[in-house]
């Protein structure tokens, strides 16, 4: 039997101005993620051990920095003559309206149905890239299929505290029967995580009418009324999913997806050889640890130099730990000098950032971050930010 006819769209556009200096001058999909990988390659690998090989990615802010890590898709098996990775860019057409800057997730659909009418697939499967999971996207597809549904939402639960952040939804028997998005008080736990499975007819149609009413301003996220409407009208199913899930929308949690990277058992292994987490290859040397350095339950990538101290930390490929320097629950990302002396606690240092010699980083159990390419030439009390990000 042959294998429906699936198409991948993932959102690799939005600004995420929640990740603040993180994402100043890259996307958020190119952020680094387990040292030398970037969000993107999640799901990007998702798709590679899916099986489904026609992926679209869309891009609009900061471009570049993810432009260059995609490598024309070739670490993902996605380098085909036919179908593989296809990078959509803002664009202008006059003739339908539909050019220039998408303003929510819903838009870039919206802006793009011409495209995947023309494409014919039997599922469209849209994701974001801004999530750390491990997910058979075929498996999803296949029950959307077998389904009376023109949408299947991934769930999973999340904290309480937490789920204002996303789609709420209830459900009965499978189906979605209620569905607000980031509601004040969420009426569960149970949250969509940005993976769907739609049936393209019907929701292209139902897009369609939705940018008509919207006119000019356009539309904005899929929750603010597409989903709703598919809810509205019985038209929503779930696929429950009782993996590890954590999106990486805040510093917090970004910190704190790395610090579980460093479980006895990490709950997300990049390493695991049955489904490995893919990126592009570097060319940086092994990593070297020098005499004297005390290393204790860290994560060391390429190319990195530690002659100091490092205690449950992820440190990125090129880190540079001199001796008498103390890094101790933190995440460095790529080049980072840390000198001699000097202390870094419960801290994200973006890349090319140098600590000077005896300087204090962080302390009493407050994230701190400091932005690329900075000096770090007097304390830094815990919680601080340097710099402090533009407003969005």
């Amino acid at each position: 039997m042959a294998s429906p006819r699936t198409l991948v769209i993932v959102l690799a556009g939005g600004a995420g101005s929640r990740l603040e200096m993180l994402t100043r001058t890259r996307a958020k999909p190119a952020v680094p993620y387990a040292g030398h990988y970037r969000l993107v390659d999640i799901v990007l690998s998702n798709c590679q051990h899916s099986g489904l090989s026609d992926v679209w990615l869309t891009q609009q802010t900061n471009p570049v920095s993810l432009t260059d890590h995609l490598n024309g898709g070739r670490p993902w098996d996605l380098d085909r003559t036919r179908g593989g990775l296809l990078v959509l860019a803002p664009r202008q057409d006059k003739d339908t309206g539909k050019g220039g800057f998408a303003q929510g997730t819903a838009d870039v659909l919206w802006r793009h149905t011409e495209l995947v009418r023309a494409f014919a697939p039997e599922a469209l499967v849209v994701v974001s890239s801004d999530a750390v999971y491990a997910l058979d996207y075929d498996e999803v597809v296949t029950g959307h299929l077998a389904g009376d549904a023109d949408v299947t939402m991934v769930t999973t639960r999340v904290e309480a505290s937490d789920a204002s952040r996303y789609g709420v939804v209830q459900v009965s028997d499978g189906r979605i029967t209620g569905y607000e998005y980031k509601p004040d008080e969420p009426a569960t736990d149970l949250v969509t995580n940005e993976v769907f499975v739609f049936s393209p007819g019907p929701v292209l149609d139902l897009l369609e009418e939705l940018g008509e009413q919207a006119g000019e301003d356009g539309l904005e996220d899929l929750g603010d009324e597409l989903l709703p409407r598919l809810v509205d009208a019985g038209r929503a199913r779930e696929h429950r999913f009782e993996g590890y899930w954590r999106d990486l929308g805040t510093p917090d949690a970004y910190w704190a997806a790395h610090m579980d990277l460093l479980d006895d058992v990490p709950p997300f292994d990049p390493g695991d050889a049955s489904r490995p987490l893919l990126t592009v290859g570097g060319d940086r040397r092994a990593a070297r640890v020098r005499p004297g350095a005390q290393l204790d339950d860290a994560l060391l990538s390429p190319g990195c130099d530690v002659a100091g101290s490092v205690r449950r930390s992820v440190i990125s490929p090129g880190v540079v730990v001199e001796a008498g320097a103390q890094v101790v629950d933190s995440v460095l990302l790529h080049d980072v000098v840390v000198r001699s002396g000097a202390r870094v606690q419960r801290a994200i240092l973006d890349e090319r950032v140098e600590v000077a010699a005896d300087v204090t980083v962080g302390g009493n159990g407050e994230l701190v971050i400091v932005g690329m390419a900075e000096q770090v030439t007097g304390d830094l009390a815990p919680g601080a930010r340097q710099p402090e990000p533009d407003d969005d």
